[in-house]
């Protein structure tokens, strides 16, 4: 894996949880339409009916805000959250207590294997890190969530397609056609790429 300042990463995200608290603005999103909006198309990978339990890694879960989503759908996922911020880990624990079908870690190397993984937002900040080395980090992740994945895997990231007068430096904003393409000679041939839900960003279906 590319070495990148995962101290400088972690005290990001400790900063926006220490001013925000524990809401979608303290896990870096504007809002929780704009969060739910991005988890109904990261959860288009799942294929299981209602009420058939599934199991599935949030990697980068933050507090555990994927789970209450899905569970509101009817759906039953077997849920691990996975997050480098330990206060995030901490409160997913806190706000879902004595729930055995909802665990949080912090431990990546102690991740078992899965029906799905979902990432969201975790590659969009990439303060000081070069576009080609923190690239190389995205790939080496998603390269991780394909060997999880045993039905499929879902991921977003901000869009090379942005408007250029709102664009920031320390964000990292993707060509989708380069990770779709990615997706479909290195992971599956049945990838999809969503990028019509009214946000600066697109996500990958991949699909086993």
């Amino acid at each position: 894996m590319p070495p990148i300042d995962e101290q400088s990463l972690q005290s990001y995200f400790q900063d926006k949880l220490d001013r925000f608290g524990f809401t979608p603005r303290g896990v870096d999103w504007n809002s929780v339409e704009a969060q739910e909006n991005r988890f109904a198309q990261l959860a288009r990978v799942i294929r299981s009916e209602p009420g058939e339990p599934f199991s599935l890694l949030d990697y980068g879960s933050g507090f555990g805000a994927l789970y209450d989503f899905l569970v509101r759908l009817g759906l039953r996922p077997l849920y691990t959250g996975f997050d480098f911020v330990p206060a995030m880990v901490a409160k997913g624990r806190e706000t879902h207590p004595a729930n055995p079908d909802c665990a949080f870690s912090a431990d990546e190397a102690a991740l078992a294997a899965v029906d799905y993984v979902i990432a969201s937002g975790i590659f969009n900040i990439r303060l000081e890190t070069g576009e080609q080395a923190w690239r190389e980090y995205v790939l080496s992740i998603l390269t991780r969530m394909d060997t999880l994945a045993g039905k499929g895997f879902a991921f977003n990231m901000l869009t090379s397609y942005s408007d250029p007068e709102y664009m920031k430096s320390h964000l990292y904003y993707a060509d989708p056609c380069f990770f779709f393409d990615y997706c479909k000679r290195h992971f599956s041939k049945s990838v999809a790429l969503l990028h019509d839900y009214g946000l600066y960003d697109f996500t990958i279906l991949v699909r086993k």
